[in-house]
């Protein structure tokens, strides 16, 4: 669910009006309400820039640690803490991360031409330019040749002075000395060599690795000793950004003497906010708020819907007039997820690889990722639940064992692939007609009663329609009771769909609505295929790896159930990753486009992001 916001606004008098900030921000609980856009001044676009050039050195400078942390697993990495920092410290200290990075790229570009070089000039031989040099001083020019080996003519070692100094891939390399001024005209093409000879280049190759040595082990110190620091720098520029931030969003009335501000507060707080105002002599006024505003959206719900907001903030947040959708996508994903991925025992090695690493690892883990492992753990279970409507557990069927228990849940859950597929529509149609409800309710809160009336007529002529389709003999197809409802939806859908207009728009407005319901509902419908797709898709996959396990082992007693388990590994390992991948996207595609579609969802909403030290 929104947390409900209230809306104030604070008059200061300008000379307090820096102490009254500084309190507001060890409240941190007041979403300053943006009057003019930060990023469009020029001052704040320098901020920003320069967290983004910061993140940009953090990220490198974290690799070099995990880099550095492999290199010895046995003793930990120990990072040196933070140390105060000024701006123009933190400005020093990232001009000279980039300045590092900088010149180990020159290097490994320096690099890279050399070793071209010497690959060129290697095919001629060790040989020095110094000798090229003292023979043109006694009259004598020496050329280089290449030309296909087929085409040499021992001729030219006689009538050019010719020597052959190597042959590589059907490719003759030779030389010609001739007196200067008497250049050798031979059907081959003349090469064109590095100007340093092979050991100065290895020469000029060895300095720049030590040099590329040296810069990379001041970066790894780095890395080290002025990462915490780095984010500390990182710390006070946000700090700073929110600062004047505030500054801007400021209104200054009475001639520059009165700072006005507006901003968001929890309700829940708004109490304690109020008190903390009087006490120390600053005006306040609680604010109505208009449809116009764009309140700060702020989710609070249960332990269980937490775990999917993550989700819910990849597509976009809810207005502050509209449902938190979150609550009520978050069964149907975790059912979806794992009729996609639809094996029992993948399901249950993700359950026991993220309870492992949430069991061995929980100081490690950072509080962001800590909800995601526990996600991972439901989808896992939805997984291995799911995984026994088809019996599939890496591949095999577990309802051919011949195991008692397995045979007696057999009869009880198993389903073929006729209802699974079957499975698969009746969810998608559960779970757009609970889309349209929850559009249904929105409407009526947000706009009234009467706004909500035509939802209503659709969602009761859809199951009046599936009722009678399954339950004829409780509903008779366009009966005496049938035809009843059938015409009160129709009122509903054609004369009620915006209350307060005329009659013949509503009219055509219905026409139109019923033509995008009938266009759009059966294609709905049918995108949920995918959940009975995708687990078979998966099934077959995992059983073609098992069969290759089985048939490309070698009748050898070490080394074919070796190759037996390395294929089994391997290929399961791929299936995994791609039915996961799969099992996470479509799910969420279902969610974003159908269900939220019919559910009315808009959002467009802002994070809520109360000014407060960031520490």
């Amino acid at each position: 669910m929104i947390v409900k916001m209230s809306k104030y606004a604070f008059l200061v008098y300008h000379k307090e009006y820096e102490t009254f900030l500084n309190r507001m921000r060890d409240m941190g609980a007041v979403h300053v309400r943006e009057t003019q856009p930060a990023a469009e001044q020029p001052h704040m676009q320098q901020l920003l820039a320069e967290r983004k050039r910061l993140q940009t050195q953090l990220r490198l400078l974290k690799k070099i640690q995990e880099e550095k942390a492999n290199e010895d697993k046995k003793k930990p990495l120990t990072l040196a803490p933070a140390r105060p920092v000024t701006e123009e410290e933190g400005a020093a200290l990232l001009n000279r991360i980039e300045q590092l990075n900088e010149q180990i790229g020159e290097q490994h570009t320096l690099q890279q031409s050399i070793r071209k070089d010497l690959a060129a000039i290697s095919l001629w031989g060790e040989f020095e330019y110094g000798n090229i040099t003292r023979l043109q001083t006694a009259g004598y020019d020496v050329a280089f040749f290449t030309c296909p080996s087929s085409r040499y003519d021992t001729a030219w070692e006689d009538t050019h002075c010719a020597f052959v100094i190597n042959e590589v891939q059907s490719v003759t390399y030779f030389i010609t000395i001739a007196p200067c001024g008497t250049p050798a005209e031979i059907d081959a093409e003349r090469a064109k060599l590095p100007d340093s000879s092979p050991a100065r280049l290895r020469e000029q190759l060895r300095l720049a690795q030590e040099r590329t040595d040296a810069l990379s082990g001041e970066l790894a110190a780095m890395a080290v000793n002025d990462c915490r620091t780095l984010e500390a720098y990182d710390t006070l520029l946000s700090n700073d950004f929110a600062w004047k931030n505030v500054h801007l969003q400021t209104v200054r009335e009475a001639g520059d003497r009165l700072m006005l501000l507006e901003g968001w507060i929890p309700a829940a707080q708004e109490k304690e906010m109020e008190q903390a105002m009087d006490s120390n002599g600053y005006f306040c006024r609680k604010l109505k708020v208009t449809p116009e505003d764009d309140v700060p959206i702020q989710f609070r719900n249960n332990r269980f819907a937490r775990l999917f907001e993550l989700i819910s903030r990849l597509y976009m947040l809810p207005k502050y007039s509209e449902l938190d959708l979150t609550p009520f996508f978050a069964p149907f994903f975790m059912i979806f997820f794992g009729l996609c991925l639809g094996d029992s025992g993948y399901g249950l090695l993700l359950l026991l690889v993220a309870s492992g690493v949430k069991l061995f690892m929980n100081r490690k883990l950072s509080p962001q990722m800590r909800p995601v492992l526990s996600l991972v753990q439901i989808l896992g279970a939805s997984t291995l639940v799911c995984g026994l409507l088809t019996g599939a557990f890496f591949g095999a069927s577990i309802y051919d064992w011949g195991i008692p228990a397995f045979d007696a849940l057999k009869e009880k859950v198993a389903l073929d692939n006729n209802q699974m597929f079957m499975l698969a529509l009746i969810l998608g149609v559960v779970q757009i007609l609970f889309g349209m409800c929850l559009n249904a309710t929105n409407r009526i809160i947000r706009f009234g009663f009467a706004h909500g009336l035509s939802t209503i007529g659709w969602i009761v002529l859809l199951l009046s329609m599936g009722v009678s389709f399954l339950l004829p003999s409780v509903l008779p197809m366009f009966g005496t009771v049938h035809t009843i409802v059938i015409a009160v939806s129709g009122v509903l859908i054609f004369l009620l769909n915006s209350p307060g207009k005329n009659p013949l728009l509503n009219i055509g407005l219905g026409l139109w609505d019923t033509y995008n319901m009938a266009t759009g509902l059966l294609g709905d419908v049918l995108s949920y295929v995918r959940l009975f797709a995708l687990g078979l898709s998966g099934g077959i996959l995992a059983s073609v790896f098992n069969s290759l396990a089985v048939g490309m082992s070698p009748d050898i007693v070490v080394v074919g159930p070796l190759i037996t388990v390395l294929i089994f590994v391997i290929g399961h390992a791929v299936n995994i990753f791609m039915n996961v991948l799969g099992a996470f996207v479509h799910p969420m595609r279902l969610t974003f486009v159908e269900f939220f579609k019919n559910s009315g969802y808009e959002g467009g909403g802002s994070a809520y992001n109360p000014f407060k030290w960031n520490r």
